[in-house]
């Protein structure tokens, strides 16, 4: 229904009356809602909009917003719930699952066929034709859509799980989400003890217009029930779906048949998985752990080839080793293409047939949600720590800018729980500015890109001479203000320890060329501690590279710092070093352009 652009016809404030009328409706048509729940859906006293608009069909529908998202939509005088409603009470409408593969299919406008259905070993929930459900991924309990049945639990075992299972309304992407502030999927586990998910095995595909196999499920059903609904390959998934507009439903991409279990025990139901599923499991295991472990942001753009020989290979658990062709995959670039998709990532051709990864969503919750199988990280210590000659190999610090609230400041953030002295990340600074700015109603009504200055604004972020002047300020404007007056900080992690939280910001890896007598020159490298690194390591790695003699000194005016000196403009190798060895960013080394330049003598 949202899949193309809507056209909106008014947008208005919702009265007192309307408001407990709507509230009442709400209730009587989800009657599991509490009183305090029913109170988020519709707010006694924050900001409730009505919006009138028309669908890319002609289809009238009534939405009804908050503050930040549409909560819930109206059409044919029957109320829906949004995702944004659906993911903050997960378990207000029957649930059924799908395979992450159908989901942009369904963002397309297409509706849902029973061969996409993912039957659980404890059964589907029982309901009628015409019943509103939703619809979830596998290993995820937070809903991607809105559907209606088509018919009932009984009548769908009964037509083997084929044909169209539910009419789709609204999904997670489509137009009527990016109306809201377009948050991303969250991540909400299954629930303790809920039934897994059982498989049959696989049958390979002999069309060669098909790539790969698809992998098969075996459905569990009454035994009063016909038994032959086994071996539905999960292209039937897509076959006659209902898609808006021109648009007709391919084949590329959704025939694919990935299981997105529980990566973080790769060993359960390892006996019950067919080979392929277990590949596809393992797959996903060390693409999640490369990116969250292993990948810098320093080192795109990377070749695929490079990510996955040098990066996946190496976060495979012990005993355990990736072939692609043994994957329901077959080829590494369609399997980044799936990632692409789900926009974990972004793959560019920046040369003829060489693809390379170019971006990272760092922030995306497949990455953030993913856990650390506990075999690899006990086996970590052991094998990844050390290199073949058993010294300890470095693994560079997390380093976070934190900022610290002021007295001056403290106004500004005690509404939302913090204090002098507290200090926070930068995202905990935009989402108290925000809280403060929505609690006082200072957002300006006839251009919500401003903020109304107040009192405590003016103190805390203008300086004597705009006071007078400055009446408001863009949303950018306020929040980097609001950085600039914070107390910088900054917090360090080294893996296996506690974080150290410091005042200022973390001085850089000075690096500095001095002449010396004869016209000599040194390299002087200082704050190798403050990353975790023992100057008289480095001194020895460098001198053994370049054969030149090095020493460690005590840093002039400290006590527990020093310094390593060594003969020549040693700057390219030890570049080499700290980028490319031990993995430090840029931004975090001093001096790197007085490296010599490189050249042909004439």
């Amino acid at each position: 229904m949202f899949a193309k652009a809507f056209r909106v016809k008014s947008n208005t404030a919702v009265k007192g009356s309307d408001r407990r009328k709507l509230r009442a409706d709400v209730a009587a048509t989800f009657p599991t809602l509490s009183a305090e729940q029913l109170s988020k859906v519709v707010p006694n006293k924050e900001e409730l909009n009505v919006i009138k608009l028309y669908t890319h069909k002609g289809d009238a529908v009534t939405v009804y917003a908050n503050s930040r998202n549409p909560a819930l939509f109206e059409v044919e005088k029957t109320l829906y719930p949004t995702v944004y409603t659906l993911w903050a009470h997960p378990d207000l409408l029957p649930a059924f699952t799908t395979w992450p593969p159908v989901l942009h299919k369904l963002v397309g406008g297409a509706d849902l066929m029973l061969p996409g259905v993912v039957v659980p070993s404890a059964g589907l929930p029982q309901i009628d034709p015409g019943t509103l459900c939703a619809i979830t991924l596998v290993g995820n309990r937070a809903p991607v859509a809105v559907g209606v049945s088509t018919m009932s639990t009984v009548e769908m075992l009964a037509a083997g799980m084929k044909g169209k299972g539910f009419t789709v309304l609204h999904t997670y992407m489509d137009q009527l989400w990016s109306f809201g502030d377009k948050t991303c999927l969250p991540t909400i586990l299954s629930l303790e003890g809920e039934p897994g998910t059982e498989h049959a095995e696989e049958e390979e595909q002999d069309d060669k217009s098909e790539e790969g196999k698809v992998s098969e499920n075996s459905l569990p059903v009454d035994s009063s029930l016909p038994t032959d609904i086994g071996n539905m390959s999960l292209n039937e998934t897509m076959e006659g779906a209902e898609v808006g507009g021109n648009e007709e439903p391919s084949e590329d991409g959704a025939a694919e048949s990935v299981e997105e279990g529980n990566l973080d025990d790769p060993q359960v139901l390892e006996d019950s998985r067919s080979p392929q599923e277990q590949m596809d499991a393992l797959l996903h295991q060390c693409f999640f752990h490369s990116l969250k472990c292993k990948v810098k942001k320093s080192e795109l753009p990377l070749l695929t080839s490079t990510f996955l020989r040098n990066y996946m290979f190496s976060c495979c658990p012990k005993g355990q080793q990736i072939d692609i062709k043994k994957s329901s995959y077959k080829k590494f670039s369609k399997f980044l293409q799936l990632m692409q998709q789900q926009k974990i990532l972004q793959v560019k051709e920046l040369s003829k047939g060489v693809e390379s990864i170019v971006d990272v969503d760092w922030r995306h919750v497949s990455i953030r949600s993913f856990v650390v199988p506990e075999i690899a990280s006990s086996e970590s210590p052991a094998q990844d720590s050390k290199g073949a000659d058993g010294e300890q190999l470095y693994h560079p610090p997390e380093i976070i800018p934190l900022y610290g609230v002021s007295s001056k400041m403290a106004p500004l953030f005690q509404e939302s729980g913090y204090k002098k002295g507290s200090t926070l990340s930068s995202s905990e600074v935009r989402s108290a500015v925000i809280n403060y700015v929505k609690i006082n109603e200072l957002v300006e009504e006839t251009n919500k890109n401003f903020v109304k200055v107040d009192p405590i604004l003016c103190d805390c972020l203008l300086n004597k001479s705009e006071q007078n002047e400055i009446s408001k300020l863009k949303w950018d404007d306020l929040l980097s203000r609001c950085l600039d007056q914070l107390q910088p900080f900054h917090q360090v992690t080294f893996a296996g320890h506690e974080p150290i939280v410091r005042k200022g910001n973390i001085d850089p890896i000075d690096i500095t060329i001095a002449q010396r007598s004869s016209n000599k020159k040194v390299t002087i490298i200082k704050n190798l501690e403050l990353y975790g690194l023992d100057p008289q390591a480095v001194a020895n790695i460098l001198q053994q590279k370049v054969q030149a003699s090095a020493t460690v000194t005590t840093l002039p005016g400290t006590k527990d710092r020093a310094q390593v000196q060594i003969q020549g403009n040693q700057i390219n190798h030890l570049a080499k070093l700290l980028l490319e060895d031990y993995q430090i960013h840029r931004k975090y080394i001093q001096g790197l352009e007085k490296a010599p330049k490189t050249g042909r003598k004439k």
